[in-house]
């Protein structure tokens, strides 16, 4: 005889979160009642009730002081609004992947879209599902109401089909459907909503079935997905049962057959799993095969092991080493935690997690009975606590806090609650041309964007930027609220042009022009700022309709003209350099943005040919200012007035528009107005 289990058997994630929200209600001592069972499962039902937790089928029934926990199949929206309109006390225990689904079929426009449900309608799931649709809807069960359904679409002309299923749909069924719809609706919006664990319980069964003489489907037979296995396995296997408890088994059929399957509904305890195969084994003892028994006991212990595999339990620490910490469960065996399986950060270090005599919930994950070990997890554990919290913040789009404790290829890692979250490289920076390493070992705030289960494995992403994204919005409010002319700003450099320097003011960018940059010529910005530089602004213009600003970066105070107005006034004996010569004259440098002109006539106290006779470039010369024309932006020097006269008559000083006259181009430009800004 050969036994094999289905490893997918018993609770699925959403029924197990259901039980532990009653079981933790009743530990702390909550009066807890159910609105209606809180799985389809007759004998935990019951099981709970002798603990105290009642199912009721109206709100009305509910008593004073007791704590109401919605069913892991979901309620019709019309309950949820009369419980929060009421003020009841209550626990959402409706199953994550159940509320997705929700979610799905609220966001259709009920004025152009249609919603099709797979799915029984008198089933409490879909009752919810429907309830939660603000137009039009239709469900159906199989590919014969499909059809009905399809003739009426394209009569009554919407805009678009959206599509999605109960989470236990028969997967097969589900499969022809969807390829019905995509060629009557070419625009459908089709969503895969059935879950994952249901997929996979049912694609084993079938496998397990169509091996076996004798298929053993356990669950209650008001259970849909137990319902939808047992006829999965009818069709493989004509020898299926289905089955509520040990006591129903058939014994006399258990001897006669040769491959034995069993596989076990979402909602099915793992003791009553564990019970059919331990009858099975009773059953077999008390044969006349001793070789056989002795086999079906290896067999039986293979089947159990996935039952006892991953029990919690609490340990006591007894030592920390680098490597591990040393823990007492109770047990003969001694207990063990790996490093690696200690926390999901890598670089944590053992004494920073636990002390010496803390007391820890682990994981089993491995017995060594002849080392006489036990190896555990404590990582696990969080992340399993983590992970039923963190389904529900994808729904309540919560903002969390956590530490990103390492980069890895297309992006970064952060541990919140026990659980790693992956964030993508596109979802960690506000902009691409951040580096995710300069984010490892900082504080950020993200919100979770998927969590989602394939049989074993879990994932949960992360975006820090939908965040920044969603403060910069409220920024850019706050600062369109005040801005105004002249205020002023302390901005961050976050690119530059060759025409000007962007800034960050807070959610909303500036232009520095070029010309704004500084009050003498550059070539380009990077000569007065660089990227990442704090820098004091001002606004110099708005554009209302553009939504672009113009920045002002020069201070007035700073402006050369002003310098030499307060400093250099006329008659004023300057030492200049010399940075140009003309057939009329030499410009001479006095101060930083400030250049005058030496006439020729002013360069000597005799007649020279040309400036460059007695002049060179970068020579430095005592200059007298003779004339200052603060409009024209012009300052007329003199050589010649600090130099003995000679027996002819000085000649007399140019005036400033002589100079002018004689080609002189003006010694600083005026700034051009900003060309470009930046929103």
């Amino acid at each position: 005889m050969i036994i094999k289990k289905a490893d997918s058997a018993g609770f699925c994630y959403g029924v197990n979160r259901a039980i532990n929200i009653v079981n933790d209600l009743i530990g702390e001592g909550a009066r807890v009642c159910t609105l209606g069972p809180i799985i389809h499962n007759m004998e935990v039902v019951r099981e709970l009730k002798e603990r105290g937790c009642r199912p009721i089928e109206s709100i009305d029934e509910l008593k004073e002081g007791e704590t109401l926990v919605i069913r892991s199949h979901g309620v019709k929206k019309s309950v949820i609004d009369e419980l929060n309109e009421k003020k009841i006390d209550y626990r959402d225990a409706t199953c994550p992947f159940v509320k997705k689904i929700h979610r799905i079929v609220s966001q259709a426009n009920p004025e152009t879209d249609v919603v099709l449900v797979a799915g029984n309608p008198e089933h409490p799931e879909v009752e919810g599902i429907i309830s939660n649709c603000k137009g039009d809807f239709y469900t159906f069960n199989n590919e014969e109401e499909l059809d009905k359904i399809l003739d009426i679409i394209p009569e009554k002309n919407y805009k678009q089909v959206k599509v999605a299923a109960q989470t236990t749909f028969d997967t097969k069924e589900w499969k022809k459907s969807v390829k019905k719809i995509k060629k009557v609706c070419t625009n459908a919006k089709i969503f895969d909503t059935i879950c994952n664990a249901t997929s996979v319980r049912q694609s084993e069964a079938e496998q397990i079935a169509a091996q076996s003489d004798f298929m053993i489907v356990i669950g209650d037979r008001h259970s849909s997905n137990t319902g939808k296995l047992f006829n999965i396995c009818k069709r493989q296997c004509p020898g299926t049962v289905l089955i509520e408890t040990a006591n129903e088994l058939d014994l006399s059929r258990v001897r006669a057959a040769k491959q034995i399957g069993v596989t076990a509904g979402a909602s099915t305890p793992a003791r009553i799993i564990k019970e059919v195969l331990d009858t099975m084994s009773e059953e077999i003892k008390s044969g006349e095969t001793t070789n056989f028994e002795e086999s079906f006991e290896e067999m039986l212990e293979e089947s159990l092991k996935n039952l006892n595999t991953n029990e919690r339990v609490m340990g006591t620490v007894i030592s920390i080493a680098p490597n591990e910490v040393q823990v007492d469960v109770g047990r003969k065996q001694t207990g063990f935690v790996p490093v690696s399986e200690l926390s999901n950060d890598p670089n944590v270090k053992p004494e920073d997690v636990v002390k010496i005599g803390d007391e820890i919930e682990l994981l089993i994950m491995k017995t060594n009975d002849q080392e006489g070990t036990i190896m555990l997890s404590k990582r696990r554990v969080d992340a399993q606590k983590g992970w039923e919290e963190l389904q529900d913040k994808v729904d309540s789009q919560e903002i969390l806090t956590s530490k990103i404790v390492e980069a890895v290829k297309g992006g970064v890692i952060a541990v919140y609650n026990g659980v790693r979250i992956f964030i993508p490289a596109s979802q960690a920076t506000a902009s691409r041309d951040e580096k995710l390493e300069d984010l490892v070992g900082q504080e950020v705030d993200f919100r979770l964007i998927e969590v989602s289960q394939r049989g074993r494995f879990k994932r949960a992403i992360g975006s820090i930027r939908s965040v920044l994204k969603e403060r910069r919005a409220a920024q850019r409010e706050e600062f369109w609220k005040t801005c105004e002319v002249g205020k002023r700003y302390k901005g961050v450099v976050k690119s530059l042009t060759s025409y000007g320097a962007f800034v960050d003011l807070g959610g909303v960018f500036g232009m520095i022009h070029i010309s704004e940059l500084s009050w003498t010529h550059i070539k380009h910005p990077s000569e007065v700022v660089n990227i990442g530089d704090t820098v004091d602004v001002y606004v110099k213009d708005i554009n209302e309709e553009t939504k672009k600003i113009s920045l002002g970066f020069k201070n007035a105070e700073d402006n050369p003209w002003e310098i030499l107005k307060r400093d250099y006034p006329e008659g004023t004996v300057v030492e200049a350099t010399i940075v140009g010569l003309t057939t009329f004259g030499a410009f001479a440098n006095i101060i930083p943005g400030i250049d005058g002109l030496i006439h020729i006539s002013q360069i000597a106290n005799k007649r020279i040919e040309k400036p460059a006779d007695v002049l060179s470039v970068g020579e430095k010369v005592q200059a007298k200012i003779t004339a200052i024309d603060f409009d024209k932006k012009r300052v007329s020097l003199s050589m010649r007035a600090l130099l003995p006269e000679d027996e002819q008559a000085p000649a007399k000083a140019a005036p400033v528009e002589e100079a002018a006259e004689e080609e002189a181009a003006p010694v600083v430009e005026e700034a051009a107005p900003a060309e470009e800004t930046a929103e």
